[in-house]
Order: structure tokens, then C-alpha cells, then sequence
């Protein structure tokens, strides 16, 4: 992802563009680092809304600035920068989140990414699976903004010191030290994973992962409680957003929680299920029909971390008012 190739012909047509003042031409070049720009803010935010609207402003702030762009840098670098500082000036409006040992206390404002609006161009796709898993997009917030920014443009997406200092407003000494302590923090917030994610992952989603999330499903759909807890390890990290706290529980206690708040009960006992991924990771859309209502309608989605057959870690995400979660019709 370097910018040592000669200009193409996405840089030439850019120029053009934006010499002539053209916003149709513009947009239509700029339009194809869309999905890209928008995973790249994602990380930086952790909120999928968030994220498409900071690459909505990122194209706003290219068109304003559109004779910036000399062709020093390819294309898709140029708008990466820009769309760094927009979430950065975001994000200084944000309230931080507070570095705490533990990796999954309160999040807020998280929300899973659909692997539907991933980028198309497999150069785009290529960027190891880990950095989409909600894993690492929340142990990234744990970093200050500028930390987290330096360790996405290094780590990430493998620029040199230079052109993030550039892009940062910093100098090459500052983006090393904040890169050494950013990487001080994700080993701390991800134990016993690999730090380097320049390079793919080969890891895909394997058939196990597959069976436990259709077990899972079909446990809903059949209102097997029993069936549900022996899926569960008896260490359940357990959280369902936007409430407040991730909590370890046992299986028999979760399934008991669930209960308790009204699910499997009458009214709340007739589910559609469907097996899908969102961040590159194995997920179930439960879908709930309500008395009187002849069709199922979105109830959540549950991002699952499987580990040994059993499900480790369950991120359950309220769907209300969040179409862009609907997967794909199946078939």
C-alpha cells in the first residue's frame, strides 16, 4: 500500500475532475474507496453509523479541498488522510473511553459491521481478518485518539513513520513513541494474539464455528433452554448493547437471565433464525414473531466467539431502528 506506482488512471480522472470543478466525475471516482473509507472509520469509531456518516464528510472535505490533491500520493491515500482527521476531529468530541484491564467493559456507542459492506477489491479485503473482529475494534478504543490513529495507519494499513506523521501533524519521533505504547496497550487488551496485521489472516470461518451458530439457531427456534445452555461455555462473557456492561456468567445463569427478562416466555417464544457473520464473525439474526403479527420481524443479532465447539463470548446488538443489520436474503 505504498504510493511509489506511477499516477493511474483513478488519479488522472480525479485531477480532471476536480480541475474542471465536475461533481458528477468527482463522485464517481471518489465513490469506489467508499467501502474502504468507511472500514477504515469504522475501526477508528466502532460505530457503523458513525462511520458512514464520517466518510459522507470525508467526501465533502475532498470536494472542498479537491485542488489539494497534486498527485503526490495516490488517491485512495489522500482521502485515507482526510478521513483520519475527520475521525479524529470526531472523536475530540467524543467522551473517552477510560483504559481499563479489562477488554470487555462498556462500550456504548459499539455496533457490529454487516460483512456485506466490507470492500469488494480483494487488495481492500486482504487486511487480516482480526482487524474487523469486535475484539480488536474494542481494544483499539481503549487507545487515545492519535495513538489509535497512529496504530491503524502503521499496523494496519503498513504506512511508513513519515506519511503518518505527515498526515498527522506530527513529527516521525512522536508517531514511533505512540506507536510503541499503542502496541504496549493491545498486547495488554489482547493477550496471546498476533500483532501483525498487515498481513491476511488465514483463518476463514471454519464448518465447526458454522455448526454451533446453527445449533444455536435451532435452539431458538425450538425453545430447547437446555439445548441453548449446553452451547454456552460455563465462563460466558456476556453482553447485550446498548446496555451497559459485559458480564461472565455461567451457562445456567445466562439462559435463566434470558428468561427472566421475558424470552421463551408466551409472546416472546416463536423464533426465526438465520446463520450470517458480521466483523468476519460467526452470527445468528433472530428474528421474532409477536401475537397477532402474521410476519417475524428482526429481534437481534448475536455476534458469537466460539471456541472447543462451545460459544465463549456472546455480543447480542438491539436491531431496532438498524436496517443496515437485516442480512441478506438467504439463498
Amino acid at each position: 500500500m505504498t504510493d511509489a506506482s506511477p499516477r493511474s488512471a483513478d488519479e488522472a480522472t480525479f485531477i480532471a475532475a476536480a480541475r474542471a470543478g465536475d461533481p458528477a466525475r468527482f463522485a464517481l471516482v471518489t465513490e469506489r474507496h467508499r467501502r474502504a473509507l468507511q472500514v477504515h472509520c469504522y475501526r477508528m469509531l466502532a460505530n457503523y453509523e458513525d462511520a458512514r456518516d464520517m466518510t459522507q464528510e470525508t467526501f465533502l472535505r475532498a470536494w472542498h479541498g479537491r485542488e489539494s490533491f497534486k498527485g503526490d500520493a495516490s488517491l485512495r491515500t489522500w482521502l485515507h488522510r482526510i478521513a483520519t482527521n475527520v475521525c479524529l476531529d470526531f472523536l475530540g468530541k467524543r467522551t473517552p473511553v477510560p483504559v481499563e484491564p479489562d477488554p470487555g467493559s462498556e462500550l456504548p456507542y459499539l455496533q457490529p459491521y454487516p460483512d456485506r459492506m466490507l470492500p469488494e477489491d480483494p487488495q481492500e479485503s486482504a487486511v487480516a481478518r482480526e482487524t474487523i473482529e469486535l475484539a480488536f475494534v474494542v481494544a483499539v478504543q481503549r487507545l487515545p485518539p492519535r495513538q489509535r490513529a497512529v496504530l491503524i495507519l502503521r499496523d494496519v494499513l503498513g504506512w511508513p513513520a513519515a506519511q503518518a506523521a505527515g498526515t498527522l501533524g506530527l513529527t516521525v519521533a512522536s508517531v514511533t513513541s505512540a506507536l510503541q505504547r499503542a502496541r504496549v496497550t493491545m498486547r495488554a487488551q489482547l493477550p496471546g494474539r498476533r500483532l501483525d496485521w498487515r498481513s491476511p489472516a488465514t483463518h476463514e470461518l471454519s464448518a465447526a464455528e458454522r455448526a454451533v451458530v446453527r445449533a444455536y439457531v435451532d435452539a431458538h427456534e425450538r425453545n430447547d433452554l437446555a439445548g441453548l445452555a449446553a452451547l454456552l461455555r460455563d465462563d460466558l462473557r456476556f453482553a447485550m448493547l446498548p446496555d451497559p456492561g459485559t458480564v461472565t456468567t455461567t451457562a445456567g445463569d445466562a439462559v435463566d437471565g434470558w428468561v427472566a427478562g421475558g424470552l421463551f416466555q408466551p409472546g416472546h417464544d416463536d423464533w426465526r433464525g438465520v446463520v450470517t457473520t458480521v466483523n468476519r464473525m460467526p452470527a445468528a439474526a433472530l428474528y421474532l414473531r409477536a401475537p397477532g403479527d402474521p410476519e417475524h420481524r428482526l429481534f437481534a443479532v448475536a455476534a458469537l466467539h466460539v471456541d472447543g465447539g462451545k460459544i465463549a463470548e456472546l455480543t447480542g446488538f438491539d436491531t431496532t431502528g438498524k436496517p443496515w443489520l437485516e442480512p441478506p436474503p438467504a439463498g
